[in-house]
């Protein structure tokens, strides 16, 4: 397998939520940009990018050492800023994909990670995990697409669009997880609060 990088997409203010998701812990008070960033390294990523965005001095400090913190300056324009910076971080580097799920997936198994990248690495790759049908994340996007993917982003839509468009490969994960992003805390403990 070529070399991912993984990307965890943790800028956004966290409005439904209360709080910026990139502040959030669970209940035995881990970050979840350690786990995010734990899901990704169990998957195989040797470099794994956390963009942040909303209370970025608090949530740096959460962002484990291995990782490395990029900040999308224009965050709140909408999660294509977030996307397009963390791109860009991956650029630098000399992988052939990128893994990239969010931050306000906690509970996310790595073997829906793994499973994604069954199917093999390469520039070309697009595939998306998807749950009962419903697209989630990780998604998995060879380096060949990342020119056009970060040109054509805008507002809060991601890459489904782009995704749909070059016929994405889905890849069910269902009876794995529900991959469902957490919009309201659960418990204080959780939250940070």
């Amino acid at each position: 397998m070529g070399l991912v990088h993984g990307i965890v997409l943790a800028a956004g203010a966290g409005a439904r939520y209360g709080q910026p998701k990139a502040l959030a812990r669970d209940a035995d008070g881990r970050p979840w940009v350690a786990l995010a960033e734990q899901l990704l390294r169990g998957a195989g990523c040797q470099e794994v990018t956390v963009v942040l965005g909303a209370a970025v001095d608090a949530a740096r400090k959460l962002v484990p050492p291995r990782a490395q913190a990029v900040v999308a300056e224009d965050w709140a324009s909408g999660l294509a800023a977030s996307l397009r910076a963390g791109l860009r971080a991956a650029a630098a580097s000399g992988s052939v994909a990128a893994l990239v799920t969010l931050v306000d997936l906690p509970d996310l198994p790595v073997e829906v990670a793994l499973r994604v990248l069954e199917g093999g690495v390469s520039t070309e790759v697009l595939r998306q995990a998807t749950f009962a049908r419903r697209p989630g994340h990780p998604v998995l996007l060879g380096r060949d697409h990342w020119p056009a993917l970060v040109a054509g982003l805008s507002g809060d839509r991601g890459a489904r669009p782009y995704l749909l468009a070059h016929d994405v490969t889905e890849v069910e994960c269902g009876d794995l997880s529900p991959g469902l992003d957490v919009d309201t805390p659960r418990s204080d403990s959780e939250s940070g609060a």
